[in-house]
């Protein structure tokens, strides 16, 4: 596996009670290991991370229950509904770059404090509320996804300081220039089998700073190396897939960049996605990397020409998918591209 060309057969399995137990030394062994592989791959497999794995379960329960309700129930919290673009979406609804995807979704963001409706920036619009889902349909729904955002926080929180720390900044670099009112976002998925030539989400980045996702059982994410290849992964048992963002790749000035993914789901998937983000005022502006680092992203074909999702504008003009050369100021401004693709 020629791991330093981008080149991958697989994706590495990482032990994080190194870090959470480790000495000094063998922390800092962790950090320019995970560093190493986010470089390169931007996929890491993480095992003996410490989480409760009972609360998984009961996520992947509840969203059991949440999706086997008839279509008329689900639509209590149908996204439309909601301003701030949270809420279920029926299957083939959202779109990746025109492409319907075929899953359905509960998309639940960090609440805050609503904005009126003709605030600007417009990206202050997307604070707000959830819809959420009442009592009577998923008893305990809402209880159990305030202890999963708030647990895989913490999770997403460390992760950030193994990132500083493999990049020779402080820890707590990245938290710092978070901010207070910061926006991450919980997928709850449910993939129906995929029919020929479509996707369960077609071929994309994620616009978040890291990503945690618990896959499930049943297989179905692919990853694309620099080879073009398409690198199924096989699920583990109680462990979450870390993948990094547009909003790293900004930060990090590509020395980090986001690795295109995409779903196809041969039989009935369920997942679960953290993505973790910052305040939407939050800037890309580079974080300082010593010469080491730098020097690395134009010698790298892969780093230096990676860009972002292409804008809804781009997408029409006939730009590629993933080849934006537009790089948003503030994360703000990212998501709502986002929402507007």
């Amino acid at each position: 596996m020629n791991v330093a060309s981008g080149a991958f057969s697989s994706i590495p399995l990482v032990d994080f009670s190194r870090w959470q137990r480790g000495s000094v030394s063998e922390r800092q062994a962790f950090t320019e290991e995970v560093r190493d592989i986010c470089h390169h791959i931007g996929f890491l497999v993480l095992q003996r991370h410490g989480i409760d794995w009972s609360l998984v379960d009961n996520v992947f329960a509840l969203s059991e229950r949440f999706f086997a309700l008839p279509d008329a129930q689900k639509a209590q919290i149908d996204k439309r509904e909601s301003r701030h673009f949270r809420g279920w979406e029926a299957v083939g609804v959202e779109l990746t770059n025109n492409r319907p995807d075929i899953r359905e979704q509960i998309d639940l963001w960090s609440e805050h404090t609503a904005r009126p409706l003709d605030v600007t920036p417009s990206y202050l619009r997307l604070l707000g509320p959830n819809l959420r889902v009442p009592d009577e349909l998923v008893p305990g729904f809402q209880a159990t996804m305030d202890a999963w955002f708030q647990t895989l926080g913490g999770l997403a929180d460390e992760l950030m300081q193994v990132l500083a720390m493999g990049l020779g900044l402080a820890p707590d670099h990245f938290d710092r220039r978070f901010g207070a009112e910061r926006m991450s976002l919980t997928k709850i998925i449910h993939y129906p089998p995929t029919p020929p030539d479509q996707f369960g989400v077609n071929a994309h980045h994620d616009a978040g700073f890291l990503t945690i996702l618990a896959p499930g059982e049943t297989p179905g994410l692919q990853i694309q190396n620099t080879n073009g290849d398409w690198i199924a992964l096989e699920p583990s048992p109680e462990t979450f897939v870390i993948n990094l963002g547009e909003m790293l790749q900004g930060m990090s000035g590509n020395y980090f960049v986001a690795t295109p993914h995409r779903v196809v789901a041969r039989d009935e998937r369920y997942s679960l996605g953290y993505f973790h983000g910052p305040s939407l005022d939050t800037t890309l502006e580079p974080v300082p990397l010593s010469p080491a680092y730098t020097q690395a992203i134009p010698d790298s074909p892969r780093h230096s020409s990676a860009g972002f999702m292409a804008r809804k504008e781009e997408t029409a003009a006939g730009v590629g998918d993933m080849a934006s050369a537009h790089k948003p100021a503030v994360y703000g401004e990212q998501l709502w591209n986002y929402f507007a693709r």
